[in-house]
């Protein structure tokens, strides 16, 4: 496979990736972290890393607003709910890994 071909395939991945995200607003990020050890915050953050690394400025606020289709104090006053007691307990317990 050449790498135009692995990097269009790596970029349509992301797109669905974000897509089944944006899909699934039950599926908290504590969730997420929880049991992947990453959430949409982790994947805005990684976004604008690699923009930053090819010389391209873009604010936290902007990823996080590719990751989540809208603006994040949107989403989370939409979709967002208080996280259990159980779920903080095993976040706390995992977060140095985050």
């Amino acid at each position: 496979m050449d790498q135009q071909t692995k990097t269009e395939l790596e970029a349509a991945a992301f797109r669905r990736l974000v897509q089944h995200l944006r899909e699934r607003t039950d599926v908290q990020n504590i969730d997420l972290m929880n049991l992947a050890g990453f959430c949409r915050n982790c994947l805005s953050r990684w976004y604008r890393e690699a923009a930053e690394a090819k010389g391209v400025a873009i604010s936290d606020p902007a990823a996080r607003e590719i990751v989540y289709g809208m603006p994040y104090d949107e989403w989370k006053a939409k979709h967002q709910a208080e996280a259990s007691a159980d779920k903080k307990a095993v976040f706390e317990k995992s977060k140095p890994q985050h």
